[in-house]
C-alpha cells in the first residue's frame, strides 16, 4: 500500500470508531451488564458493530502495512496525530476505567484511603457509571496516579470536567512517548520512524490510551522518557539518577513498569559488565527509582497499602492470560471425570512462578546482550503470564520492543489481534468466548513450548559438537 494511502486509510478507520464511540461507546449512563447480543439488539446495534469492526480493521491493515517502510520520522509523527485527532473528542471508547480514575481521585480528595477502601465507602458522586466488580476492590494504581485523580477531581469537580483532564494527562503521555522514543531507538540501532510508527500507530493507541484515557499512556511515556536518558547518558551519574527517577515515577503509576530498572541497571554500564561497574553505573538508577517511588509514596500520605492493590487482577477471568486459559482448559477436562474443583489458582501461581525465572534469566542474558531489548521482553513476559491481560497492557512492550528490536512481526500481531477483543462499550469478548478461546490459547502455550525446548536443545548441540572437536 502506498504510505499516502496508508494515512487516510487509517484515518478513515479512526472516524468510523469514533463513530461508534458516539453511538455506542463506554457512556456514563450506559449498561453496566452488556451482552454482544444485546448491543446488537439494541438502538444502532448493526451500525455501532460494523463501525467498530470496519474501523478497528482499517486503522490495523494501514499500521501493518507500512510497519517496515515507513518514509520518516517526521511523515509518522504527522500520521499518527491524523489518526488520534477523532479520538480526542470522542467519548471513552472500550473501557469504563476513566470512570473508576475520577471515582478514586474522589475518594482521596475527601481523605479516604483509596487502597484500603472502595470507591463505594464515600459513596462517589458517579458510582453508577463504574461496573459492579469494582466498587468495593482497591486501587490497583500507584501512589502518583492517585496523587493526580485526587488533584483532578479537585481541580474540576466534575465528572466529565474530570474525564477531559484525564484525557489530556493520556496525550500528555502520548507526546511524552513520541518525543522520547526517536531518541531511544537511534540508541538502539533501530530507524526512529519505524519505531514511531509501531509503538504509536496501532488502534491500541487511539481507542484505550487517547479515546479510553488510560493511565497506561502516562506510565509509558515515563518509562520510554527514563531509558531513553539512561541510553543516552550511560556512565554519567547525574543523567543515569534523572533516567532512574523517570522509571520511578513510572512505577508510581503503575508498579508493574519498575520490571525494566535492573535492565536499565545493565545498560547504564561503560565497557564490559562487572559487578563493580553495575554498582558503579547501574546504581545511580536504582537509586533514582527507588527515590522517586519512596518520594511520591510520602508525598501522597498513604503507606505502601498500594501494594495490596495488585491482588485486584485476579477478579478478572479471561482466557486472553496464557495461565488463566489453562486452568480453565484443566476444568472443561476434568469435569466430564467428576471432578469440579477450581485449577485457577494452582495454573496462576505457576505462571508467576515461571515468570520470575523468566526474569532472572532474561537479566542473566543481558549481561553480555541489548539489555535494553531485554527490557520490551521482560515487559512482554509480564504481560503474558500475570493472571488477568487488558488489551491495553501490549502496549506496555510494545513501546519498548519498537524502538530495540529489529524483527517486528510477533509482536505486531499481538496488537492485532488485541485490537479485536474489546467491544466499544467495554465488553470483552473473552468472557463470551471462553470455552473456544481457554483451549485453543492453551494449545499456542504448549506450541510455545515445545519450540522453546527445541531451540534450546539446538542451541547447546553445537556447543557440545565443538566441546568434542577441542578435545579430540
Amino acid at each position: 500500500m502506498p504510505h499516502h494511502l496508508a494515512r487516510w486509510t487509517g484515518l478513515a478507520g479512526s472516524t468510523l470508531l469514533a463513530l461508534a464511540a458516539f453511538l455506542g461507546g463506554a457512556l456514563p449512563d450506559g449498561d453496566l451488564r452488556p451482552t454482544p447480543v444485546s448491543i446488537w439488539q439494541g438502538p444502532h446495534g448493526p451500525l455501532i458493530i460494523a463501525a467498530w469492526a470496519v474501523g478497528t480493521g482499517l486503522m490495523a491493515y494501514a499500521w501493518w502495512a507500512l510497519r517496515g517502510r515507513v518514509p520518516s520520522t517526521r511523515w509518522a509523527l504527522v500520521t499518527v496525530g491524523l489518526w488520534l485527532l477523532p479520538f480526542l473528542v470522542a467519548p471513552p471508547l472500550g473501557s469504563r476505567d476513566v470512570y473508576a480514575y475520577a471515582c478514586q481521585g474522589a475518594s482521596y480528595a475527601a481523605g479516604i484511603n483509596p487502597y484500603e477502601q472502595g470507591v463505594s465507602a464515600l459513596p462517589c458522586p458517579w458510582l453508577d457509571t463504574i461496573s459492579y466488580i469494582w466498587r468495593d476492590t482497591s486501587a490497583p494504581y500507584g501512589p502518583l496516579f492517585v496523587l493526580l485523580a485526587g488533584a483532578v477531581v479537585e481541580a474540576t469537580g466534575s465528572l466529565y470536567g474530570s474525564i477531559v483532564l484525564f484525557r489530556l494527562l493520556a496525550v500528555a503521555g502520548v507526546g511524552l512517548t513520541a518525543a522520547c522514543l526517536p531518541a531511544l531507538a537511534r540508541r538502539c540501532g533501530v530507524p526512529a520512524g519505524r519505531a514511531v510508527w509501531l509503538a504509536l500507530g496501532s488502534p491500541l493507541i487511539g481507542v484505550h490510551l487517547v479515546s479510553g484515557a488510560h493511565n497506561d499512556a502516562l506510565m509509558v511515556g515515563l518509562l520510554v522518557a527514563g531509558l531513553a536518558v539512561v541510553a543516552a547518558r550511560p556512565g554519567r551519574p547525574g543523567p543515569l539518577l534523572a533516567g532512574g527517577a523517570l522509571l520511578g515515577l513510572a512505577g508510581g503509576v503503575k508498579v508493574t513498569a519498575l520490571v525494566v530498572v535492573p535492565f536499565a541497571a545493565l545498560a547504564a554500564i561503560v565497557g564490559a559488565y562487572s559487578i563493580r561497574a553495575l554498582l558503579r553505573d547501574g546504581g545511580w538508577v536504582v537509586g533514582g527509582a527507588v527515590a522517586a517511588v519512596v518520594g511520591v509514596t510520602l508525598a501522597a500520605g498513604l503507606g505502601f497499602g498500594w501494594v495490596t492493590g495488585l491482588e485486584q487482577g485476579g477478579l478478572v477471568i479471561a482466557w486472553t492470560s496464557p495461565s488463566t486459559a489453562v486452568g480453565q482448559t484443566v476444568g472443561y477436562l476434568a469435569a466430564p471425570f467428576g471432578w469440579h474443583g477450581d485449577p485457577l489458582p494452582v495454573t496462576r501461581g505457576i505462571g508467576m512462578a515461571v515468570l520470575a525465572l523468566v526474569l532472572v534469566w532474561l537479566w542473566w542474558r543481558a549481561r553480555t546482550r541489548e539489555p535494553l531489548w531485554h527490557a520490551g521482553l521482560a515487559l512482554a513476559a509480564t504481560v503474558a503470564l500475570a493472571p488477568l491481560f487488558h488489551p491495553w497492557y501490549w502496549i506496555w512492550p510494545l513501546a519498548v520492543l519498537a524502538a530495540t528490536s529489529r524483527r517486528t512481526g510477533w509482536y505486531a500481531v499481538v496488537a492485532i489481534v488485541s485490537a479485536f477483543l474489546v467491544l466499544p462499550d467495554g465488553t470483552g469478548l473473552a468472557r463470551y468466548s471462553k470455552t473456544v478461546g481457554a483451549p485453543l490459547m492453551t494449545l499456542l502455550v504448549i506450541l510455545a513450548a515445545v519450540r522453546l525446548v527445541r531451540s534450546a536443545r539446538a542451541a547447546r548441540r553445537p556447543a557440545a559438537v565443538h566441546g568434542g572437536e577441542a578435545r579430540r
